[in-house]
């Protein structure tokens, strides 16, 4: 399928490995030009040099943390005029409820609450001034079902979904839509680290800790990063313009819900 959006710009946050490469690297097959952002500007320039390569396109990179204001304020200076946004970082720590205190939910909302929210507020204008514009925030199925555990993450990304709900339909009519990504379990280092801390937790290997956790997805697996990818590229292209506001699970039906 012609996504329709070849030629576009597209920001990409947290981009250098995991789902936000995998959604750069979609992007790019459909012809967009991109700028990549992660912390590590080894990993990131190792990411942009490979879509070059392969799909021919323009990219960019901003090595930096884009949960902090001087971050932010380099993205959004190499992304003015972006037609694309998406959205990422990395999850808080899992814990428990006992574990967390204030600083530590400042922290989180930093990062997966304001951070996005910062970024929207930057470069929607550019979009509602031309006419086009689309936003995908990667969030989590956690805003749908709560995963104990991630109580940080639970927190800051349901704060995100409901400013999303209302920003989303105020600019819809500017030809700017804006939708959420909600990811179940993928083939991720992020998934590594909570089966990790999963073992350890409880006491059992990395392969028990695995297993027990993909036997609750109906799926059976983990999914693909280029599964993902796909999903956000379709969010991303001129097919999606009547979708607005909404939260879009990809999780191998792990979340048990009608609606």
């Amino acid at each position: 399928m012609d996504l329709g959006i070849a030629g576009k710009r597209a920001l990409v946050c947290a981009s250098s490995k995991g789902l936000g490469r995998a959604c750069a690297e979609t992007l790019a097959a459909a012809g967009v030009d991109l700028v990549l952002n992660a912390r590590g500007a080894e990993a990131l320039e190792e990411t942009a040099q490979m879509i070059r390569t392969a799909h021919g396109v323009s990219v960019d990179t901003v090595a930096c943390d884009v949960t902090s204001v001087e971050g932010q304020a380099q993205v959004i200076a190499a992304a003015e005029g972006v037609d694309i946004l998406v959205n990422n970082a990395g999850g808080p720590p899992p814990g428990l409820w006992s574990d967390w205190g204030r600083e530590d939910f400042l922290k989180a909302l930093d990062a997966n609450m304001l951070t996005p929210i910062a970024m929207m507020t930057a470069l929607l204008p550019g979009m509602i001034d031309k006419g086009w514009g689309r936003v995908v925030n990667i969030t989590s199925q956690s805003v749908k079902a709560p995963i104990a555990i991630l109580g940080l993450s639970n927190s800051a990304r349901t704060g995100l979904t409901g400013y999303v709900a209302g920003t989303s339909r105020q600019v819809a009519s500017h030809g700017v839509n804006i939708n959420n990504l909600l990811p179940g379990s993928h083939a991720t280092d992020r998934i590594d680290a909570l089966d990790q801390s999963t073992a350890a937790r409880e006491g059992i290997s990395f392969d028990q800790a695995r297993a027990a956790r993909q036997s609750s997805i109906p799926a059976g697996r983990d999914g693909k990063p280029e599964e993902f990818g796909a999903a956000c590229a379709f969010l991303c292209s001129q097919h999606a313009g009547f979708i607005v506001g909404q939260n879009i699970l990809l999780d191998g039906g792990n979340v048990n819900a009608t609606i």
